[in-house]
């Protein structure tokens, strides 16, 4: 079944989102992206009369009830987003009178779900060491099937719009469509835009295909570094995992982040590159810091020469060129992870220029898709969202997808 599809007149539907916003010490939002991103789908159910029931996590409470991660701080600005009345349920496992209660155009909002650990099925407070363990994880297995029949008892339908956990098997993003019938569960609209900006990237390549991965460590992105080996004409790898190549290669590479244990990994994604054809881009040249700080004192130097208490810091001039150049080109373009620490003005330079050249490409019709919490933060920065593609809200579940995974939460809807 799909949303458009679907006649939600008289129904009650309930919604996963992911309205796991960051808030200040004043319990404000300071970024609601991801409650925008999710309003399509719930004006959607609204305006076809339906009633509406959103449930949602919020940060990691580990299982029990903490007022710093309570939604009931969201209400208002979910309401004021949604332009009408939302009441708010404070504890969502007891919420069957408020939601049989509610009339079509109103809405329920379910507090935190991990305020219960059977949202996320771990046992609590059992070390995986234990030979209890394995009981404990059963016996969770059960507790978690009857939370999600109770969530899916509120309501006719369930939507499933949290692409950010769909890559979890967690009581509300997989385990409750068990409950419900193919012709009444379905995708949200923001998560059928992230499933087809997926396909778009996997499945229906127009080449040259650039791939950037950066970060600061290569063993966090080896899976996907491997995955797209197939895929790729271009693989740009920077940000920190620059300088785990350098030193493989016998460079000096000062205070730089390096995983020394990764060294013949690194050795092995280069031939790998040049047995399968791919055109690997490392960097060469870097601004260096002498301390970790925006008003550090600052050089260039190669990579493969960092003086003595220096560190790499962002992408120098000469590599910068070398990325804008494997990007300018292509006509399929993905982005997870930047190209030094743009946190830092002084450093955000090389992140930029990675930013600049993909908004040209795109410009000129490449499928440009930014994923992951700090591309994402960095095309913010710059005021590039809108000149890209897709930009994605999934961190964790993007890179799976990307890695060939099957996701849960859409594996649970599509079969």
């Amino acid at each position: 079944m799909t949303i458009d599809n679907y006649k939600f007149a008289g129904k009650k539907a309930i919604v996963r989102v992911d309205f796991n916003v960051p808030l200040d010490e004043n319990g404000k939002i300071t970024d609601d992206t991801r409650i925008r991103g999710a309003l399509p789908t719930l004006k959607k159910i609204l305006a076809d009369g339906g009633a509406l029931i959103i449930m949602s996590h919020m940060g990691k409470p580990k299982g029990k009830v903490n007022p710093k991660f309570s939604l009931a701080q969201i209400k208002d600005a979910v309401a004021a987003a949604l332009g009408t009345d939302v009441q708010f349920a404070p504890d969502c496992a007891k919420a069957a009178d408020a939601a049989a209660a509610l009339k079509p155009g109103e809405v329920l909002l379910l507090e935190n779900l991990r305020f219960y650990p059977e949202e996320e099925g771990k046992p609590v407070g059992i070390d995986k060491e234990d030979p209890a363990y394995e009981a404990a994880k059963k016996e969770m297995k059960e507790s978690q099937k009857a939370f999600a029949k109770t969530l899916a008892s509120y309501a006719d339908c369930y939507v499933n719009d949290a692409f950010g956990t769909a890559h979890r098997k967690h009581a509300s993003t997989a385990v409750i469509a068990d409950n419900f019938d193919a012709d009444n569960k379905m995708l949200g609209y923001l998560m059928e835009k992230e499933v087809n900006a997926v396909d778009a990237i996997l499945s229906d390549i127009k080449r040259p295909f650039t791939a950037i991965m950066g970060g600061s460590k290569v063993s966090t992105k080896i899976g996907i570094i491997e995955n797209l080996m197939d895929k790729v004409d271009n693989l740009i790898l920077c940000g920190g995992m620059t300088y785990t190549f350098a030193k493989a290669q016998g460079g000096k590479i000062g205070l730089s982040i390096c995983e020394d244990d990764k060294l013949d990994l690194a050795l092995d994604i280069m031939k790998k590159a040049a047995e399968k054809g791919v055109n690997l881009v490392l960097g060469t040249d870097c601004v260096a810091g002498d301390k970790f700080s925006n008003d550090a004192n600052t050089q260039i130097a190669s990579v493969m020469d960092i003086p003595e208490g220096w560190e790499g810091m962002d992408a120098g001039p000469e590599t910068q060129k070398a990325f804008a150049d494997a990007i300018k080109g292509a006509k399929t373009i993905l982005w997870n992870g930047p190209a030094g620490v743009f946190e830092f003005d002084t450093f955000a330079v090389g992140s930029k220029a990675v930013a600049d050249a993909i908004v040209e490409a795109t410009a000129n019709g490449a499928f440009s898709l930014v994923g992951g919490g700090d591309s994402v933060a960095c095309v913010n920065k710059f005021g590039l969202a809108d000149k890209v593609s897709y930009v994605s809200t999934g961190g964790g579940a993007l890179l799976e997808a990307i890695e060939g995974k099957v996701l849960p939460g859409i594996a649970a809807i599509k079969g």
